[in-house]
């Protein structure tokens, strides 16, 4: 019994990379952005200290954003993970009732989940699909 993982991306999905998405801000480039203002502010009109705290805690409130969404992918990958785990070894019935079998292994694809069946065919996971423990 093997569960494998499709190569398509779900189409909403967040990929975790090292590389920085580039609409994506970090710190070092709102220190940056933030030094750029400062070296071109007028010297008569200097930039006021509740402005750039304002600008500060609105930065940091976005990136605490990101870290929750973040979390969030990870955890609802977690989860598809786990419940395409569970399928294995279950007998499933498509939503017409044409493919039914025995559970071998799960894809995980950009469709959803998707149950290959012992004798090669392959069920999409969806509504009306019948799920029943496996036979002993």
């Amino acid at each position: 019994m093997t569960m494998t993982i499709g190569s398509t991306p779900a189409p909403n999905a967040n990929v975790l990379t090292d590389k920085p998405s580039k609409t994506q801000v970090d710190y070092q480039s709102f220190l940056r952005l933030l030094v750029a203002e400062m070296k071109n502010q007028d010297p008569t009109n200097p930039m006021d200290s509740t402005q750039y705290v304002a600008q500060l805690a609105s930065f940091s409130q976005v990136e605490q954003s990101v870290q929750i969404n973040t979390k969030l992918d990870q955890l609802l990958q977690a989860s598809s993970l786990s419940q395409a785990g569970a399928l294995i070894g279950r007998t499933v019935a498509s939503a017409d009732g044409t493919l039914s079998g025995k559970v071998a292994e799960v894809r995980i694809m950009s469709d959803g989940i998707v149950a290959v069946l012992d004798n090669g065919e392959s069920v999409v996971m969806g509504p009306g699909v019948v799920i029943k423990p496996g036979e002993a």
